[in-house]
């Protein structure tokens, strides 16, 4: 039997539940098993208390799905996490009404007065302009068009730099899990210092941490990009036998649960500092009591030092969040896809 999904507080009156339901897995080259409906998989998920989703201008037909779910839905209405990820290709030269554009555009397919969350992604900090960008994205927010401003994949550098020039953040999404422990460099400690939550993903590893995995031959072939990604988190931890010990060590924890690989993985993180909410790539419904989960169990300090123990082994992937994925050049950065401002 599964507990009942927690829920936080990211700013006064704006309360999402710890676990939020992503988007990215509904947009195409993620895989099979995506719902025949997603619209009525988000009242399923939002029925059972994850009632906070997760999305992105770039992901294609997303924002319009959940805008059918918005326009279907009575009142309570979700939280609905958007961002605006700007095409590397016009980083160089944007505008202040460009941006106002894709804002707009956001709405009309979210079919919202206005942006429960917006998150700002930058993808070179060496092209200037995002400093100014963000300003414009306050202003914006200012003038009623967004409630909440947050960050996305931005390094502790570039985030402390926004947050002393007075931008207002409630959040900032990064990857985040037993495999990639980078916001705990300086990340978490200028979040902590600024009073700024952290919305992580990638916190499964694109199913990586899962029993499915557990003694398994390393992949030739990923489906997908998302585990080609992940794949390349593990090899920069240690390589597939280390990541083999971690997963016989978390079936280990979760025996003494009476629960599974995914669940111990993601409490730990819920557990970190400064961690409002993890983010699930669920494709559809079937394994929502899984995500309840999370809320029964409570890792003790032997599960805490069993595990630390590993992580010790394990080398933390090199820079600072994102920044692997942000060279262009590197084999992180050239999975990456830049200009998908138009989907």
């Amino acid at each position: 039997m599964g507990g009942v999904i927690e829920r936080t507080q990211l700013a006064p009156g704006y309360e999402i539940s710890r676990v939020i339901k992503g988007g990215w897995q509904l947009a195409p080259g993620h895989g099979k098993g995506v719902a025949a409906d997603p619209v009525a998989d988000m009242f399923t998920f939002a029925e059972r208390g994850i009632d906070t989703f997760d999305c992105a201008d770039i992901y294609t037909g997303v924002e319009d799905a959940i805008g059918r779910f918005n326009a279907a839905r009575a009142a309570p209405p979700v939280r609905v996490h958007t961002k605006y990820v700007p095409d590397y290709d016009e980083l160089a030269s944007l505008t202040k009404s460009r941006v106002e554009a894709r804002v707009d555009r956001s709405l009309r397919r979210l079919r919202r007065e206005r942006l429960d969350m917006l998150q700002f992604h930058w993808w070179n900090y060496d092209i200037p302009g995002w400093m100014e960008a963000a300003r414009w994205l306050q202003e914006l927010q200012e003038a009623g068009k967004i409630e909440l401003l947050s960050l996305t994949n931005f390094n502790s550098a570039t985030s402390r730099a926004l947050l002393e020039a007075g931008l207002r953040l409630s959040s900032t999404q990064v990857q985040y899990s037993l495999l990639d422990p980078r916001p705990e460099k300086s990340l978490t400690a200028v979040c902590r210092e600024h009073g700024v939550r952290l919305l992580c993903y990638g916190t499964l590893a694109g199913g990586f941490l899962s029993e499915r995995w557990l003694g398994a031959r390393k992949p030739d072939a990923p489906e997908n990009r998302s585990l080609v990604k992940y794949l390349l988190i593990i090899e920069e931890i240690g390589g597939w036998a280390l990541f083999q010990e971690l997963l016989a060590a978390l079936k280990q924890i979760a025996r003494r649960h009476d629960t599974d690989i995914a669940s111990v993985a993601s409490r730990w993180v819920l557990d970190r500092a400064q961690v409002a909410a993890v983010i699930i790539g669920a494709r559809n419904a079937d394994h929502l009591d899984r995500y309840s989960e999370l809320f029964r169990i409570a890792l003790d300090d032997a599960d805490r030092a069993r595990i630390e123990t590993l992580r010790r082994q394990m080398r933390a992937p090199e820079l600072d969040v994102f920044d692997l994925e942000r060279d262009k050049s590197g084999r992180h950065g050239r999975i990456m896809r830049y200009n998908l401002g138009a989907n």
